[in-house]
C-alpha cells in the first residue's frame, strides 16, 4: 500500500483545494497527472469499499479477542406474583462471563489476523488498479487533445484543398473526379474529428468520475507525464500482485477458521462468570413457600456467585457438517487463488518477455516522428525553392495543401503509437511493481503545479 510522504500530501491539499473551486464554480480545470491521481484515491467507490472491508476486517478481529475481556451487563425489575413462586424475586442483578480457553480459539484469531491481511492487500490492490486507470485514461486524454490539434491542422489543409480543386476544375485544370476525390478527403478527416471528439468526451467523462467530479471538463498537462522506462529495462521481479496476495491471505483465513471448527468435539472449553443478585420478598410469598428465607434468621437478601464452567461437546452433528463445509471453502479458496497466481504470472510472462517487439514498436515509433519532421522541413523547401525557380515542374497550392495533409497524417498515426506503446508500458509498470515508484516521479514532475481552474 502507497505510503503519503510530505510531496503526496501537498498534492493531496492542493487536488482537494482544485476539487472545491471546480464544484463552486463549474469551471473547466487544467489538471496535472498527480492531482488527477490523488483525487481518485480520495473519491472513488471501489477504494471505499475496499477500506470498509479492511474497517470491517479489523473489527472482526478485535471482535475474536475480545471474547477473553468480560462483558458486563445488569438487568432487573419487580411486580407481584400469587400462588407457587416461579422464580426467586430478584429486584435487580449484575452478570459478567468470557471466555478463559478454547481450542478453537487460537485458531480464529489467526484466521482473523490472515482476513486483516487480506483486507490490507485488497486495498493495495484497488488502489493499484485505480492509479492505472487514471494513469491510462489521462494519457489516453492528453494523446487525445494532441490528436485533435493534428486533425483540425489536417481538416483546415482539406478544406482549402477543396476550395483550390474547384477553382482548378471552373479553370479547366483538374477534372470533376480529382473534385470529389478532395471532398471525399475532407469529409473523411471530418468524420475522424467527430469520432475523436466523441473519444475525448468518453475519456473526459471516465476521468471525472474517478476523481470524484463528474460532469467538470479537464484538460491535461503534457509536462506532468514522466517519461516512461524503456520497454527493455522491464525486469520480471517474481512479485505477485496485491489481488493475488489478498487472495492466498484469504484462503489462509478459511483454512484456519476450518481447523478450528474440526477442534470442537471431545475438547473441554472453560468460561468465567460472576453474578451478583439483590433479593426483595416485599411484594411477594415466596417466605411463605420457602419459610427458611426470613430477614429474622439472619439471611441477606444479597446473592453473589463467582465461578468457572467447564464445557465438554460430545456429540453435535449440525457442527460436524458445518465443519465440513467450512474444510471445503478453504480448500476452494486455496486453488482460487492458485489460479489467479497462474494466470497473474502467465499475463505479465507475455509482457515481460515482449520486450523486442516493444523497442522495435518505440523505435518504429521514434522513426515516423522523424520522417513526419523532415517531410514537412522538405516540403516547405521545395515550396521556397519552387518559388524562385523559372523553368521545371512547378509545385502549386495544391500540392502543397496534399503535403501538409500527409504530414498531419503521419503526425496522428505518430501519436497513435506513441499512446499504444505507452499504454502497454503503464501495465507493465503495474504488473512488475514499478507503478508506485513511477508515480512518485510525478509528484514531482514539472508540471505537476501547473493546475488551474478558469471560468468557463
Amino acid at each position: 500500500m502507497r505510503k503519503e510522504t510530505r510531496a503526496t500530501k501537498r498534492v493531496t491539499c492542493r487536488a482537494m483545494a482544485l476539487a472545491g473551486l471546480m464544484l463552486c464554480a463549474g469551471a473547466k480545470a487544467q489538471m496535472s497527472l498527480s492531482t488527477a491521481v490523488d483525487l481518485a484515491l480520495h473519491n472513488d467507490a471501489k477504494v471505499r469499499m475496499a477500506q470498509a472491508d479492511l474497517d470491517r476486517a479489523k473489527a472482526a478481529q478485535a471482535q475474536t479477542k475480545d471474547a477473553y475481556i468480560p462483558s458486563v451487563g445488569i438487568n432487573g425489575g419487580t411486580g407481584d406474583s400469587t400462588g407457587v413462586p416461579l422464580s426467586i424475586p430478584v429486584v435487580f442483578q449484575m452478570n459478567s462471563q468470557s471466555l478463559l480457553f478454547n481450542f478453537s480459539q487460537r485458531d480464529n484469531l489467526r484466521s482473523a489476523a490472515a482476513g486483516v491481511k487480506a483486507a490490507e492487500l485488497g486495498l493495495a490492490e484497488a488502489r493499484d488498479k485505480l492509479a492505472e486507470d487514471v494513469v491510462i485514461t489521462y494519457i489516453n486524454l492528453d494523446s487525445a487533445e494532441q490528436r485533435q490539434g493534428a486533425m483540425e491542422e489536417e481538416y483546415g489543409y482539406a478544406t482549402r484543398l477543396v476550395a483550390i480543386v474547384q477553382d482548378r476544375v471552373q479553370a479547366g485544370e483538374d477534372t470533376r473526379l480529382q473534385a470529389d476525390q478532395a471532398d471525399i478527403t475532407a469529409d473523411q478527416i471530418q468524420v475522424n474529428a467527430l469520432n475523436l471528439r466523441e473519444e475525448i468526451e468518453t475519456l473526459n467523462d471516465h476521468l471525472t468520475r474517478l476523481i470524484g467530479l463528474p460532469g467538470s471538463q479537464l484538460h491535461t498537462v503534457a509536462s506532468s507525464i514522466p517519461d516512461l522506462p524503456a520497454p527493455g529495462t522491464f525486469v520480471d521481479t517474481g512479485r505477485v500482485s496485491f489481488g493475488v496476495r489478498s487472495a492466498f491471505a484469504n484462503a489462509k483465513s478459511k483454512q484456519e477458521a476450518a481447523f478450528g471448527e474440526a477442534r470442537y468435539l471431545y475438547r473441554p472449553q472453560l468460561s468465567f462468570g460472576a453474578n451478583y443478585s439483590r433479593i426483595s420478598t416485599a411484594h411477594t410469598n415466596y417466605p411463605l413457600y420457602y419459610p427458611g428465607f426470613q430477614g429474622e434468621n439472619g439471611l441477606s437478601d444479597n446473592a453473589l456467585s463467582v465461578g468457572i464452567s467447564i464445557q465438554i461437546p460430545l456429540f453435535d452433528r449440525a457442527h460436524v457438517d458445518h465443519a465440513k463445509v467450512s474444510a471445503a471453502e478453504a480448500v476452494h479458496a486455496r486453488y482460487e487463488a492458485e489460479d489467479a497466481r497462474n494466470t497473474y504470472l502467465e499475463g505479465r510472462f507475455k509482457l515481460v518477455h515482449s520486450t523486442d517487439v516493444l523497442v522495435a514498436r518505440c523505435k518504429l515509433a521514434e522513426a515516423q516522428q522523424l520522417y513526419a519532421k523532415d517531410e514537412l522541413d522538405a516540403t516547405l523547401a521545395q515550396l521556397t525553392a519552387n518559388n524562385a525557380a523559372t523553368g521545371g515542374p512547378q509545385l502549386t497550392p495544391k500540392d502543397e495543401q496534399n503535403a501538409r495533409i500527409q504530414v498531419s497524417a503521419r503526425t496522428i498515426e505518430y501519436l497513435n503509437d506513441k499512446l499504444q506503446l505507452s499504454q502497454t508500458e503503464v501495465n507493465l509498470l503495474r504488473q512488475t511493481g514499478q507503478l508506485d515508484d513511477w508515480l512518485k516521479l510525478a509528484i514531482a514532475a514539472p508540471g505537476s503545479a501547473a493546475t488551474q481552474v478558469t471560468k468557463p
